[in-house]
């Protein structure tokens, strides 16, 4: 086998300033996300965890201290992968084989070390979701996202230091905004304005409620993460039909009713732009 790349490479340049980013069938016959780098062509499995590990048995380590934690439930995530409280086989679906590590006894607590070990996870997942934002695939950017969310859930849960707990939650704007803007791609996409812009004042609302949890709700005004969500959905509003403006004006109400006055302002900014 020659082992060297360069005639890859060389079929397949480098565009500076742009996520070069393809999907391939792989020798296996499963789709495979590749990304062009400067140093080189990243590799990613568009299934389970993106290098193909199966840490300690498990489809990721997410899961498997999730099994130590609380017995492999899904902590009221219906986007997860394992629900059962056996560990996993290689391919995510099978129960593993007799050869695979034994969890260890029930625990409560996350060492450095283990939300190390999670963080560094939710970094491959990260490095899958951009490109395939680029590559405009949004059901698996949802995917991912979510997931990482749930592990941003988990080391804040039941991290031992706080160090480790700030360390990922830090990311959790970041992963907010990503999520809704793949929703909101998607329902534009299908041609459905209103789920769109339902999915950007909810993705709204979170970020806020992000900032507000992490003691700088100051920050929320002026983050990127919310400018991007506005942007996008200011350039939605002129989509959407007049009649959507008694919509827009019932759910206000509803809003306020619940006290939810975060999302109130923002169908007030969006029925001041339908009036003019």
């Amino acid at each position: 086998m020659d082992e060297d790349i360069s005639k890859l490479l060389a079929a397949w340049p480098l565009l500076p300033g742009k996520l070069n980013c393809r999907i391939i069938t792989g020798l296996d016959g499963e789709p495979k996300l590749q990304v062009r780098v400067e140093v080189g062509i990243l590799q990613l499995n568009l299934e389970g965890r993106p290098d193909g590990q199966t840490p300690h048995g498990f489809p990721c380590a997410l899961e498997y201290y999730e099994h130590l934690i609380d017995g492999g439930r899904d902590r009221d995530d219906p986007h997860a992968t394992h629900s059962s409280n056996e560990p996993l086989g290689p391919t995510g679906r099978e129960p593993a084989d007799a050869d695979s590590p034994t969890p260890e006894p029930e625990k409560s607590t996350l060492t450095s070390d283990e939300c190390r070990e999670i963080r560094e996870e939710a970094e491959l997942y990260y490095r899958r979701y951009v490109a395939l934002l680029t590559l405009e695939n949004y059901e698996l950017v949802v995917r991912d996202t979510t997931r990482n969310l749930r592990a941003i859930d988990f080391i804040r849960d039941y991290a031992e230091r706080d160090e480790d707990r700030q360390g990922l939650d830090e990311l959790r704007p970041y992963v907010l905004m990503t999520r809704t803007r793949a929703v909101a791609s998607m329902a534009l996409r299908d041609n459905e304005p209103k789920a769109a812009l339902l999915a950007l004042d909810e993705g709204l609302d979170a970020l806020k409620r992000a900032y507000v949890e992490s003691g700088n709700p100051q920050a929320f005004e002026k983050s990127s993460e919310a400018q991007m969500l506005r942007s996008m959905r200011e350039g939605l509003v002129p989509r959407l039909p007049v009649s959507q403006r008694s919509e827009l004006r019932e759910r206000l109400s509803r809003a306020i009713a619940e006290e939810n006055y975060e999302l109130a302002a923002i169908l007030r900014d969006e029925l001041k732009q339908l009036q003019d």
